[in-house]
């Protein structure tokens, strides 16, 4: 009999880089793989539900968790923080499935920082930086949005620049082409670390 102990995905990527994208299709395609709802001091849009869409903190609340060290990695993006907590990985962990994180560059080394001193987090976390082939490319789908502001497109360029030059921080490199050939490409390498002897469990059947 053959199980693998679970494995944390992290994927990070510029913005337009199509994270979003393929870890959609990675959630649709593996059942014992599960997202990790994070937390937000923003106030719930209508509809959205606490615990399922976010959990929604107070500043106050998140600053408390923030301080006594919960959160794998946060940020404050236009005066509303962001966070994951370290407790929300690890419970999916202990239930047996396999956790994946859409975050950002700075995000993951926050991450990668703290599994340092947890053997269960390092020993689980597999990191890939996913990127398009150039600058142009990038552009050319921030662009395609028609969603952002001229000075933000810029923004986003430079930001992605610095970004793409912390590749060598991750395990895997895909450079990013068709949908399809991106998602398949992030599903071998889920396969493959589940396949590592490291997290093997294997007992030959009589």
């Amino acid at each position: 009999m053959t199980m693998a102990t679970p494995i944390i995905l992290l994927i990070s990527a510029p913005s337009g880089g199509g994270k979003t994208t393929v870890c959609s299709a990675l959630l649709a395609a593996n059942a014992g793989l599960r997202r990790v709802v994070t937390c937000t001091t923003r106030l719930p849009r209508p509809g959205e539900q606490d615990g399922v869409d976010y959990h929604f903190f107070t500043p106050e609340d998140f600053a408390r968790r923030s301080g006594a060290g919960e959160f794998l990695e946060h940020a404050t993006v236009y005066g509303r923080s962001y966070g994951t907590l370290k407790s929300s990985v690890l419970d999916l962990l202990a239930a047996g499935n396999d956790v994946l994180l859409n975050i950002d560059v700075q995000g993951a080394a926050s991450v990668r920082k703290v599994a340092t001193s947890d053997p269960v987090l390092s020993g689980a976390l597999v990191t890939v930086f996913l990127t398009p082939p150039t600058l142009a490319e990038l552009e050319s789908r921030l662009r395609g949005r028609g969603a952002d502001a001229e000075e933000v497109v810029l923004r986003r360029l430079a930001e992605a620049r610095a970004e793409a030059a912390r590749w060598t921080e991750f395990d895997y490199l895909v450079v990013s082409g068709a949908r399809a050939d991106d998602s398949r490409r992030m599903q071998a390498i889920h396969d493959a670390e589940r396949l590592r002897r490291s997290r093997a469990r294997f007992e030959l059947a009589a």
